[in-house]
Parts: C-alpha cells; structure tokens; sequence
C-alpha cells in the first residue's frame, strides 16, 4: 500500500492540461485562465472626479472666493473647453476633468448663485481627483494564466475592454459505475439489488470541480461488459469508474480494461475508507477506479478527484487544504491507515469543535449528508482525548 499523499502526487503528476479555448467574458466565472490578460485601455481612462462638485484651479478656491460657472460636464459629455483663472465648471462623480482645472470643490463647499459659485471651504490641488491609470495602466498586467476566475476578476477583465477570455475548457470525464446489483434512481430494485447513487454523486462533485460528466450506462459483473462501457468514454480526458475495485470474485474493472491495453499504476491506498483505489492508463486514457461503496466513493473522489480535475483545468497540483480544530469526545489509538472520519462541525470559543459520527460504515450516507468536515488522522496515531487538536477539511460539496 502507498500512502494518499504519494498517491496524489502520482495521480496530478500523470494528467496533462486540457486545451484551451475562448469564451464570452459572461461565461468565464469559474473557468481557469489560460493566457495573460494585458488592459486594453487605462483605468480610468483620463482624470475623474470622485465627487459631485466644481472643476476649478487650487489657487482659486480660497474660502469666500467667487468662481464664474462656464458649464458643466456630466459623466460621458466632458466639457470641450479649458478652464481658467477664477473659473469652475459643474462636475458629478465620473465626469473628466477639463484641462486648466487641478482640483474639485466638492459642492457642499460651495454655495451657487446666479451665474456662479463662492467657496465656503478651500479645495487643495488634485483633491478628488483620481487620476488616469491610477487603478491599471494600458498593456498592464491583470490577470495571471492559470486562475480560476471570480466574478470580481470578471469585473477586471472586462474594465480592461475585453469580451472575450482565453481559458482552459471543461476536462470531459466519463464516468462509469459497476455491478450486476445496482439500478438507476427511480427504477425498480429488484432482489439483492441497491440503488446506484454514485454516478449522480460523481457527476455533481465533477460538474462542481468544473469538469462536464459524461454518465455511461452501468455496466454488470462482466470484464467483457466493462471493456464494452469503456469504449464509451473514448474522448474523454479522463475516466472514473465506482464498484469493482478490490480483490472479490467479481471485481472486475482491472479485468475488463485490460483489453483496453491496461497499464496499472499502483493499487490500493494505506487509508479508510478507500483502500481499493485504481489509478493507471487504458491506452492514453487516464483511469481513476474508485471504491463501490458511496462513501467510500465520495472520500477518494474529494481527495484525488477534485485536484486531478484541477490539473487537467490548467490549476497547479495542489491537495486539499487541512484546518485545525478540537476533538469533541475521544477516540481510540489509529492502525496502520490514513484515516477519515466523518464529523459535524461547531463553531465554539473561537474556534471549530469536530465531532466524529459515533459510526462511520463506508456504506451510511446519512452520516456522509450530515457531515460538515472529513477529519484526519495518520497512521498510528495515539489515542485522543476532548480537546486535543485534530485536522480536519470541511466539506463544500
């Protein structure tokens, strides 16, 4: 067995980027970034006002001064002309500043008569005034390759002047769930038979990661019936199998992918729950089998499905991040295997309390509904008591 660390660098170090593509900007939240996006113009594109007020000369506005007004420039109809000595022009927040002008009065300082204005409170040079390029100059850098990108990231591209991004598209991942006992949500159960709730799980978790799904048809307890699905998933970028990992009479998967020129990479994993995890190549397809159990299914697809999706996305090979909290309750000393625990989560003294499901049967998805965190334990770990610090990873998804 290796470790989960070592399988996840295994994993993240054998998957390629996928290719790139250009989408409208409205479409670009949560896509990764695959070319730098340089400003296309300035930001802001000339001096602005940051008030309502008056454009004038510092040197004029001494308190009690009388300014003449000579017009006004509404944001978008700057004003055409140039001001000078004892001269204002009417601004509103966003307007250019007309040249001659190095300062705004704002207009609570300014009491407006007939034809003017007289100043109640003086305005120093370049007060509210933002100046062009004082967020982002044109040519300047704004947002780096290899990002996943928010809605305010969207909001800088698109001040940039560009509708359109240059990003990594959806890894397409097949997914295939295995098992002459399993049927589809809605359908009859027939005897010794369950409900197949991994595909839809799996699916999700891959549409939440960024990925698109593609469900394939289950297939049975039959090597040449999973070597049959698998065809199905020629194209993808990577295929995920459920059920049919470990060492039974009818777990099959390494079997039935064998015709497809099958090449392993390593199999089983020092954790619980999961142990049974594939990782290798049918030809150039990658192939990530995951245990049959769902939660099982769901701790293995948090901890190596989610990061390879953000690899072939174009995101650096990075894990999931770890927090610390304290034990609620005690537990036992741990074995030889990683493990994760299913726990709620509250928040008390500053702090987050973990407290671990009394069971934690890989096959419970109430618990695994319940759950706020998967907390982890290494290998051999003592025994602990309330209080002492664990690590946990909270659950998103």
């Amino acid at each position: 067995m290796i470790s989960v660390d070592e399988a996840r660098g295994r994993i993240l170090a054998a998957l390629p980027p996928v290719g790139l593509e250009i989408v409208a900007l409205a479409l670009a939240h949560g896509r990764v970034l695959g070319r730098d996006v340089q400003a296309r113009v300035a930001h802001p594109p000339a001096d602005v006002s940051a008030m309502d007020g008056y454009a004038l000369r510092a040197v004029d506005a001494g308190t009690g001064a009388r300014l003449c007004v000579i017009g006004e420039a509404p944001a978008g109809h700057p004003f055409a002309g140039r001001v000078g000595p004892g001269e204002a022009v009417r601004l509103f927040t966003g307007s250019f500043v007309p040249e001659g002008a190095d300062t705004v009065l704002i207009q609570e300082n300014a009491v407006a008569g007939q034809d003017g204005i007289t100043v109640t409170e003086g305005a120093e040079a370049g007060r509210h005034i933002r100046k062009q390029g004082q967020d982002f100059a044109t040519g300047d850098v704004l947002l780096v390759a290899g990002r996943r990108l928010t809605v305010r990231d969207v909001a800088l591209a698109a001040a940039g002047n560009h509708p359109w991004l240059t990003v990594f598209r959806r890894p397409r991942v097949a997914i295939l769930a295995t098992g002459d006992e399993i049927s589809l949500p809605g359908e009859g159960v027939g005897p010794g038979g369950i409900v197949n709730s991994n595909s839809a799980m799996l699916a999700t978790l891959v549409a939440a990661y960024g990925g698109e799904a593609l469900v394939l048809p289950a297939a049975g307890d039959d090597a040449a019936a999973i070597a049959e699905a698998a065809v199905a998933a020629r194209g993808a970028d990577l295929l995920v199998t459920s059920g049919g990992a470990s060492v039974g009479t009818h777990d099959l998967v390494q079997a039935g992918l064998a015709r497809h020129e099958f090449a392993l990479d390593f199999w089983k994993i020092a954790m619980r729950p999961g142990k049974p995890l594939i990782f290798g190549h049918a030809g150039a397809l990658p192939v990530l089998g995951l245990p049959g159990n769902p939660v099982s299914a769901y701790v293995c697809a948090t901890l190596f499905l989610g990061p390879a999706l953000g690899v072939l996305a174009g995101l650096p090979a990075i894990g999931p991040v770890f927090e610390t909290a304290r034990l609620q309750g005690s537990l036992g000393p741990n074995d030889v295997r990683e493990d994760y625990l299913r726990a709620r989560l509250h928040w008390r003294d500053g702090g987050w309390v973990a407290e671990p499901f009394a069971r934690q049967d890989s096959a419970m998805l109430t618990a695994l509904a319940g759950a706020d965190a998967l907390l982890r334990r290494p290998p051999n770990q003592a025994a602990l008591v309330d209080g002492d610090a664990v690590e946990i990873l909270r659950l998103a998804l």
